[in-house]
């Protein structure tokens, strides 16, 4: 970290060392792989990841996938940058972010946060379109796409408890201090989304609207708002087929697939013994969730693009990843993600529901803590919405970002 002056960005090219390649290569050769089941059907991942997809993809991964070439493509496709900022009653922390300026005199600053166990290149698909539009007549936008630090390349935390609002208070300074965008709007899915509101809800003045494609929040009380729980409580018969989808999607994400959140948010390092030394491991840790949260009947992932995200996270050995749960579960705050979504933010959002998507409650929940401006369903697209459906997540992002509500948050003081 001596190397870095504050708030000076370094330019930054993504390299992996040789040694980690050919040591990930030796230990890919000497991996062993479960036996399944014999009456588990070969579509049926109620058990895990498929130990043929997870066969197949390891054999790629050996004898096939080339990431030098990859790690060239993504130094060609993104103005990469590390940044060394302080961050109040924490300390120095290294920041590794993207910024794609666009020419264009009218472009609005946007930030873009993914979650886990994506990486900055969830951005990959939208960040060129973002910056360059077809013609003067479509939003245009500066996109500054950081890494939360241990995702991909961004220095890993050498203390604890950088969680959510750390993340928020370091982004921000990233934004204001570090590029000069005092004011700017947000993009966040997942963790992307609980940074992006603790960022609203701890500096207004800068973050002028938000937009969301997942909004964990949950009813409210019932003392407070008995029109939702009685609404709640007749859903069959009140909600709409969009709405009730969602809270089954709720549902099921509760009931089979939040295994690995109680894991990492209480003992991440035990599991990164495994994760961070077994890319086989690692592997069958994300396919799992590739498959289950995408909306694979319209959009699945192309063997490289799988590979590319796991290696996001085997690079520091899986582990800072894991653990930024446990940091953000034990935060406390008034923008801790315990307090963000059960108070109400008048910062203008703007949501894009996308049927795959494992938490987007009913839209009386949302109203009841957001200043919800903007929504539009569709109908195709699950967790990853900016891999999987790009031009859906663009076209929502211009239509929203250059409405009239948000023109006006703009340039409104406050």
């Amino acid at each position: 970290m001596s190397e870095y002056e504050f708030n000076k960005p370094i330019p930054y090219q993504l390299h992996i060392s040789d040694d980690l390649l050919d040591l990930t290569k030796k230990k890919l050769q000497l991996a062993r792989f479960p036996v399944e089941q014999i009456d588990v059907g070969d579509d049926d991942w109620n058990q895990g990841a498929k130990v043929k997809v997870v066969k197949r993809l390891t054999e790629y991964w050996s004898d096939g996938y080339d990431w030098r070439a990859e790690e060239a493509r993504i130094n060609a496709e993104f103005n990469q940058f590390k940044v060394k900022i302080d961050i109040p009653d924490y300390g120095p922390q290294v920041l590794h972010y993207a910024h794609q300026a666009s020419p264009r005199s009218d472009a609005i600053p946007l930030l873009f946060v993914q979650g886990w166990p994506g990486s900055f290149l969830e951005a990959r698909k939208i960040i060129n379109p973002l910056t360059n539009p077809p013609d003067a007549a479509t939003q245009a936008f500066h996109v500054i796409v950081p890494g939360i630090p241990g995702f991909g390349p961004g220095d890993a935390p050498e203390k604890s408890g950088f969680g959510v609002q750390l993340t928020a208070q370091g982004f921000t300074k990233l934004m204001v201090d570090v590029l000069g965008y005092k004011r700017f709007v947000t993009q966040g899915g997942d963790w992307g989304s609980m940074i992006t509101r603790s960022m609203a809800l701890l500096y207004p003045q800068n973050v002028r609207a938000c937009h969301h494609n997942f909004f964990p929040c949950r009813p409210p009380p019932w003392y407070k708002a008995p029109l939702t729980m009685g609404r709640l409580i007749l859903s069959p018969y009140l909600y709409t087929k969009r709405e009730m989808d969602s809270l089954q999607n709720m549902q099921y994400y509760g009931r089979e697939q939040d295994g690995y959140l109680r894991v990492q948010a209480t003992r991440p390092q035990s599991l990164g013994f495994g994760l961070g030394d077994s890319p086989v491991g690692l592997l069958g840790w994300l396919v799992e969730k590739f498959h289950e949260w995408m909306d694979v009947a319209h959009y699945q992932m192309s063997d490289d693009e799988v590979l590319t995200f796991v290696m996001m996270h085997w690079m520091q050995g899986a582990t800072p990843g894991l653990r930024y749960y446990k940091m953000a579960f034990a935060e406390k705050g008034e923008a801790s993600i315990k307090v963000a979504f059960s108070k109400y933010l008048s910062t203008p959002i703007g949501l894009s529901h996308f049927p795959r998507e494992i938490m987007l409650p009913p839209y009386d929940w949302v109203s009841s803590v957001a200043n919800e401006q903007f929504r539009r369903e569709h109908d195709k697209g699950g967790h990853f919405a900016a891999v999987e459906c790009p031009e859906l997540l663009i076209q929502d992002l211009r239509d929203w970002f250059s409405s009239e509500t948000v023109k006006t948050a703009m340039h409104s003081e406050g």
